[in-house]
């Protein structure tokens, strides 16, 4: 099963913070680059960060510093950390799994994740 699953949405106070999870299971999952995205209602998809298979890590400039993507591949699980949430947080969250030369290019369901007071 390939196709990723998200977990660890909700709704947090501004300054709060949540972990997201991403499940999937390849049989190989250590090939793969992992991204997460996230769309607010009215707006596009955004890519929110990055892991490659070797580890190397990417941000979106609004989240640096307070985002961090890690992956544990001997669980083939994928996790954002998120501090210092700001409302403008708020959206829908999508784990992506994808390597280009198997031919691999999954996304989840997403998670919602609502910043407010």
């Amino acid at each position: 099963q390939v196709q990723p699953v998200e977990s660890g949405g909700g709704w947090v106070q501004p300054g709060g913070s949540l972990r997201l999870s991403c499940a999937a299971s390849p049989r190989v999952f250590g090939i793969f680059n992992i991204d997460w995205s996230r769309q607010a209602p009215g707006n596009q998809r955004e890519l929110v960060a990055t892991i490659t298979y070797t580890g190397r890590t990417n941000y979106a400039d609004s989240v640096k510093g307070r985002f961090t993507i890690s992956r544990d591949d001997a669980k083939k699980m994928v996790y954002l950390q998120m501090n210092a949430l700001k409302p403008e947080d708020t959206g829908v969250y999508y784990c992506r799994i994808y390597a280009s030369r198997y031919g691999v290019d999954s996304w989840g369901n997403g998670t919602l994740v609502t910043i407010s007071s």
